[in-house]
C-alpha cells in the first residue's frame, strides 16, 4: 500500500527528517510515537504534500513519486487517496456539518449532491451524529467536531487515513468518544497513519509501531514487541518517562 524511501526535509538549516524509510501494508494501522518534534506530523504531511520534501521516493498502490521531480498531477493523486485529519478540526465555520462532509464528493470526486448527501448521511450516522448535520461547527463540541472531521475523511474513500494526534486538542472527558471512532474506522480495514501520546490506544489499536526520535526511525515493530521487548534503549527510556509521567498526573488528581 506504501512504501517511502529516504524521505528527508528541512526547514531552513533545521533537519527535521533524516532518511526515513517506511513500509505499511494494505490494511495496517501504523502508529507512530516519540518526542515531541521529532517529526512524526511532518511525514504525514510529506505523504499528503502539505509540506514539500527535499528528497525521497514514495509509492501509494500505483502512484510511484519522486519528491524532487514532483509535478501538479501526482501532487493531485496524491490528495485523491489520502486524507488527514488533524488537530485542530479544520472544518469550514461556515458550513452546516452535512455541508462539511459533502463538500469535498462534490467539488473533487464530482459526485451529484444526491450521491454526496446519501454518502454523508450515512457516515454521520456511523459517527453518532446525525441529529447535528444542520448545526454549524461552533455549535458543537471538540469531540464532535473531530467526529465530523473522520466522517469528511472517510467520505472521500481514501486508500490511507492520516490522523494528526487527533486528540491532543480535547478536553480529557472527550478523548474516548474520538477514540472509539477511530477504533470502529480501524476495523473497517481502511489503512491508517497515526500520530498520538495516547499510548494505551496505540497499543491496543496497531499491528505496527514506529518510533521516532530526532528526525529518524528508531525502532519499528508489533505493539508487544515495543512496548514490552523493545530492543533500542532510546524507546525503553522514552516509555520509562512517558508512563512515569502519566502516574505522576494520576496520583496528583
Amino acid at each position: 500500500m506504501l512504501n517511502i524511501q529516504n524521505l528527508k526535509l528541512s526547514f531552513g538549516e533545521k533537519e527535521v527528517l533524516k532518511g526515513v524509510d517506511l513500509n505499511v501494508n494494505k490494511g495496517d494501522v501504523v502508529t507512530f510515537i516519540g518526542p515531541s518534534g521529532t517529526g512524526k506530523t511532518t511525514i504525514l504531511k510529506c505523504i499528503n504534500y502539505l509540506v514539500e520534501p527535499h528528497e525521497g521516493q514514495m509509492q501509494i498502490g500505483d502512484i510511484n513519486i519522486d519528491f524532487k521531480n514532483i509535478n501538479k498531477k501526482e501532487t493531485l493523486k496524491l490528495r485523491r487517496n489520502t486524507a488527514m485529519v488533524f488537530q485542530q478540526f479544520n472544518l469550514f465555520k461556515n458550513k452546516t456539518v452535512l455541508e462539511n462532509v459533502m463538500d469535498a464528493q462534490i467539488a473533487v470526486q464530482k459526485k451529484s449532491k444526491k450521491e454526496a448527501y446519501d454518502k454523508s448521511i450515512d457516515l454521520l450516522g456511523k459517527v453518532g451524529l446525525l441529529d447535528k448535520e444542520k448545526d454549524y461547527p461552533s455549535k458543537l463540541s471538540g469531540g464532535q467536531q473531530q467526529r465530523v472531521s473522520i466522517a469528511r475523511a472517510l467520505a472521500v474513500e481514501p486508500d490511507i487515513i492520516l490522523f494528526d494526534e487527533p486528540t491532543s486538542s480535547l478536553d480529557p472527558e472527550l478523548v474516548d468518544e474520538v477514540l472509539k471512532v477511530i477504533e470502529r474506522v480501524a476495523k473497517t480495514g481502511v489503512t491508517i497513519l497515526l500520530v498520538t501520546h495516547e499510548m494505551d490506544f496505540a497499543r491496543k489499536i496497531s499491528n505496527k509501531v514506529v518510533f521516532m526520535e530526532k528526525g529518524k526511525v528508531v525502532e519499528e515493530g508489533p505493539p508487544q514487541q515495543i512496548f514490552e521487548n523493545s530492543q533500542n534503549e532510546r524507546t525503553k527510556k522514552f516509555l520509562r518517562k512517558f508512563y512515569a509521567k502519566t502516574n505522576e498526573m494520576v496520583e496528583a488528581k
